[in-house]
């Protein structure tokens, strides 16, 4: 007997629903006729989608000034946290170069959206990502736009270096003490008296952590915003440009890629040019500076002794979020946080906390015996302050645990021979009191 089959037709009619579509454009720089690129771009996207008819426009999101062979770009990444909200559908955009120059960040944006039933539009290639060889087409296009990418990356550098060679400053912006408009370097006079000073202070001896609280206190604004800090200082101090002259190519980018800025320690050439620009620092006191910061360096122990402490950056302030620096003064070692040592009490009112208290504290936590650095490295990930007198330790696994401590009392603190020097010490102060009385009495 035949079966029979009968056709359920759908009492409610299914209503057409509009498809959420959105635009993604781009420019590598910030250059006027750029920028009015990507002005069209948005006009132009905004018009078409608003006047189809089955659309509902979800926006453009335009990324300026922003390197394709990076994934990085705040709109981008904000696209794709919409597409994973679910709140767009198609994705339109100019070509394959436009949403990335990197294969693989292009070919891994498009499978995500695929899983995420978002299609990618491609007017340019005239391809749609989540039809059946679109991902083909699109890793072979995508390789001619990483090859493309290449060329003009090594021809940027080619021609960068030619200008180095013959001793022209390059991709110089910012200098402070100098105003930089279009290529032209001019001498800043208010900065400029303010990195004389830095050079003058340092020479006479003074340590670049206090000339930059100095700086603080004067309350000089710091090169594009933030605390003065003595990292800030040396860097100052040790740029030979304030002198007029320039050591060139002493950075380069790594790769066309992830476009990383790495220092030339003898991987390319470096170019000394003379004269390039006005001089703010005498020759002269520049490399007297650098004579003393090299002493300096040497008497720390910076170049011979590079250890690293256990409690080395790892524990942090509550009160600031920098981390805690070890300070040996008179015998004693102590840990307080960088921004204390640093910029002083006005920035960070922290307390520091002896050695041998945090030593004895790990231990305790560890469930040791006597302090074992390597189970300590292996087991603690950091050390949290959040207040005065009290030590979180933070495990790998999450786990945390809380100590409170106390200074020692100074009869515990005290060994015999401070004891000894102490009392030879006021023995010798009585002495010279009783003399002096007699003195005055005769």
């Amino acid at each position: 007997m035949p079966r029979k089959i009968r056709k359920i037709e759908p009492l409610v009619p299914k209503l057409p629903v509009k498809k959420r579509v959105a635009a993604y454009a781009r420019v590598s720089s910030g250059k006027d006729a750029m920028l009015k690129s990507l002005s069209a771009q948005i006009s132009h996207y905004s018009k078409y989608i608003q006047q189809h008819s089955g659309w509902d426009y979800a926006g453009v999101y335009a990324d300026e000034a922003m390197t394709g062979t990076k994934d990085n770009r705040r709109e981008f990444q904000r696209l794709l946290n919409d597409c994973r909200q679910g709140k767009i559908d198609l994705i339109m955009t100019k070509s394959i170069s436009r949403l990335a120059r990197n294969t693989v960040t292009m070919l891994e944006a498009v499978r995500e959206l695929k899983n995420l039933n978002v299609d990618v539009y491609f007017e340019k290639e005239n391809i749609h990502s989540i039809s059946g060889d679109g991902e083909l087409m699109l890793s072979i296009l995508a390789s001619f736009a990483q090859e493309e990418s290449l060329s003009v990356s090594e021809n940027c550098k080619w021609r960068i270096r030619k200008r180095f060679a013959e001793g022209e400053l390059v991709n110089v912006r910012f200098l402070y003490g100098y105003c930089i408009k279009k290529g032209h370097i001019d001498i800043e006079p208010k900065e400029a008296e303010i990195v004389r000073m830095i050079f003058d202070d340092y020479i006479s001896g003074m340590g670049c952590p206090t000339i930059a609280k100095k700086l603080s206190k004067m309350g000089v604004a710091r090169p594009r915003g933030g605390i003065w800090n003595s990292e800030r200082v040396a860097e100052i101090i040790k740029n030979e440009k304030y002198t007029g002259n320039a050591l060139l190519q002493k950075k380069y980018v790594e790769d066309h890629l992830t476009k990383t800025v790495v220092r030339n320690k003898g991987e390319l050439p470096k170019y000394f040019a003379e004269g390039t620009h006005p001089q703010i620092i005498e020759e002269a006191d520049f490399q007297l500076a650098q004579e003393i910061m090299a002493k300096n360096r040497q008497l720390n122990g910076r170049k011979k002794d590079a250890r690293q402490y256990p409690f080395t950056s790892k524990i942090a302030c509550g009160k600031c979020g920098k981390k805690y620096k070890r300070k040996a003064t008179k015998g004693r070692v102590y840990w307080n946080c960088s921004t204390y040592l640093e910029l002083g009490k006005e920035k960070c009112h922290s307390k520091q906390i002896p050695e041998d208290i945090l030593l004895s504290l790990a231990t305790e936590v560890l469930g040791l015996t006597a302090f074992d650095e390597i189970v300590f490295t292996e087991q603690i990930k950091e050390v949290h302050v959040p207040g005065p007198n009290f030590v979180c330790f933070v495990f790998h696994d999450g786990c945390t645990i809380q100590k409170q401590w106390q200074h020692k009392s100074r009869s515990e603190s005290w060994s015999v021979e401070a004891r000894q020097q102490a009392r030879e010490r006021q023995l010798k102060y009585l002495e010279r009191r009783n003399s002096q009385c007699v003195q005055s009495e005769q």
